[in-house]
């Protein structure tokens, strides 16, 4: 079993994502994004595997949220997903990628059916 993990080990979401994932056997590959910041297409890519759109993994209690005017629920996609390439602050964790699909891990439930449905052999 092996799965790819947008991580931020000082989230404590994040940390019971990939706890939870570890103990189930799930080998990772850890993506640091906060410090290999994704890129546009990485974002929209991820989304499609979501099957969920920018606004469903923007973090709006984060700073740049607000200081960014993204509250706005006019603005265009495109928008939203340059906010969160340029600040990867912004996008929700952890995210879990298996194969072709994906999901967000929190809360936990989450994860656990994503897993059960995904990865679990």
């Amino acid at each position: 079993m092996e799965a790819t993990i947008w991580h931020n080990p000082r989230c404590r979401k994040s940390r019971e994502g990939f706890k939870f994932l570890e103990e189930n056997g799930v080998q990772l590959n850890v993506y640091h994004y906060l410090e290999n910041f994704p890129t546009e297409n990485e974002i929209k890519d991820l989304l499609e595997q979501m099957g969920a759109v920018p606004r469903d993994i923007l973090r709006k209690g984060e700073k740049e949220f607000k200081d960014l005017g993204l509250k706005d629920q006019n603005l265009p996609d495109d928008t939203l997903l340059k906010a969160m390439s340029s600040h990867p602050k912004l996008i929700e964790r952890p995210i879990v990628i298996a194969g072709n699909k994906a999901t967000l891990g929190r809360p936990l439930e989450n994860l656990v059916a994503f897993f059960e449905q995904n990865i679990k052999e």
